[in-house]
């Protein structure tokens, strides 16, 4: 019980039992102070609340993995009255929090802020709030809550890593052949021109011709397979690895200043999965390419390639909430190999270790396209053996290819396959796996 609350009830029990038994007026003074400290302090602790507010404030609603996301509260008290102390409790759904502080003896008119960050460990959509504010009497007898109910939220973007060079085919320069075959959107190559019909943009008018034969005339255009790169992630929930995970708490209020740990990503190969495939295509639009993506969850979910910043946040906001599936890579590239135009190149981002990613290789060829994958080495991650076994059969078949093995260097782990591209020796990143 709170000592003071104890003490009070002695101070009430002891006066209210002099008072029967007739002894000194003393105890009939003690009854009645603790009974107006009871009182007094249970008037002040329903006002306590009263004229508090909290306003919460963030720089951004979208983050990545990885990041410190900063959150300035400001709590003001509009009253004449001094508040004794005050307790805000950060109620977000965000994982390892901050925000929550006990705030002392807040003045008349008295306005105070602070900054609350928190290291991001998690993807996905987090509520900002509720805040909670708690206050009490100066007693400590008594206290209050009350609830303030938030709509802001946050989206917390996959990690993107960063890549220094990743292996581009020869194919995919620009200025090669056209494949013929037509596309919905505007490519840099023109093929013709037709009659105008209803929905077709203004923007493909061709007012030269238009003004020549008196009538709307639209530009057609054929897609270019050289500038083309589709990731395909591999979702398969079966042949996920992961290992205990605790996220990182980090006391950034102290350490914000001064050399930052190195932040690890979930021990998963699902989430290596989804963060590989967010960096390669950062790296490509990046690059003025044009990706696309394909994976499956409960059903096929596909972007169709394109270029441009409107296009990687496309990708990025679909990977933030994306979930493991039931469909097999196998079936994923059988299911859509057809989506690129032939020519294009094919990222498989997988940790299996089956005979069914080399039929996922075979398909791909089949329908000329350029495969390459990057193997999440299971291995590492507390999952099944194999990865020699596909390595080799990707060696025979001249498949580009690197592995990538738990708390590696992503970004210099990508860059390896151009390396084994150059080379025909053993790349460098052939090491031995990870002790568990």
């Amino acid at each position: 019980m709170n000592p003071s609350r104890s003490l009070i009830l002695i101070i009430l029990l002891v006066g209210f039992w002099g008072m029967l038994v007739g002894a000194n007026l003393i105890y009939t003074r003690l009854f009645y102070t603790a009974m107006l400290v009871i009182v007094l302090s249970w008037l002040w602790t329903r006002l306590s609340l009263f004229g508090i507010r909290v306003e919460r404030s963030a720089r951004s609603a979208r983050a990545n993995v990885g990041d410190v996301f900063e959150e300035r509260y400001e709590v003001t008290n509009n009253t004449y009255f001094l508040r004794p102390w005050i307790e805000i409790h950060n109620e977000t759904t965000l994982p390892a929090s901050a925000g929550s502080r006990l705030l002392t003896m807040m003045r008349a008119k008295q306005k105070r802020s602070y900054t609350a960050r928190t290291w991001l460990s998690q993807r996905g959509k987090f509520t900002l709030g509720p805040t909670v504010l708690k206050a009490g009497d100066p007693f400590g007898l008594f206290s209050v809550s009350k609830k303030l109910s938030e709509n802001n939220a946050l989206v917390v973007l996959p990690m993107i890593f960063d890549i220094p060079n990743f292996l581009v085919p020869a194919g995919l320069l620009t200025g090669g052949q056209v494949i013929r075959k037509k596309a919905i959107d505007i490519t840099p190559h023109a093929s013709g021109v037709r009659e105008y019909v209803n929905g077709d943009p203004m923007k493909r008018i061709h007012w030269r011709t238009t003004a020549r034969r008196g009538q709307l005339m639209v530009k057609e255009f054929e897609q270019d397979p050289q500038s083309e790169i589709w990731l395909f992630l591999d979702l398969h929930r079966f042949i996920q690895a992961q290992l205990t995970y605790q996220p990182a708490v980090m006391e950034v209020d102290v350490l914000f200043f001064s050399r930052r740990p190195k932040f690890k990503l979930n021990p998963s190969t699902y989430e290596y999965v989804i963060s590989i495939g967010a960096s390669l295509a950062h790296y490509f639009i990046k690059q003025g390419r044009s990706v696309g993506l394909a994976m499956a969850e409960r059903g096929y979910n596909i972007i169709p390639a394109e270029r441009g910043e409107r296009q990687e946040m496309k990708i990025l906001e679909t990977l933030a909430f994306v979930e493991a599936g039931r469909l097999s890579i196998s079936n994923l590239v059988q299911a859509q190999a057809g989506q690129p135009p032939q020519g294009s190149s094919a990222v498989i981002i997988t940790p299996s270790v089956s005979l069914e990613l080399i039929g996922a290789v075979d398909e791909l060829q089949r329908r000329n396209l350029r495969p390459m994958i990057i193997l999440i080495d299971p291995q590492t991650f507390g999952g099944s053996k194999g990865s020699d076994k596909i390595i080799n059969m990707l060696a025979l078949r001249n498949i580009p290819f690197c592995i990538v093995q738990r708390d590696d260097d992503i970004g210099a782990a990508l860059s390896d396959i151009v390396n084994q591209a150059r080379s025909k020796e053993t790349p460098a990143w052939q090491k031995p796996a990870l002790s568990q």
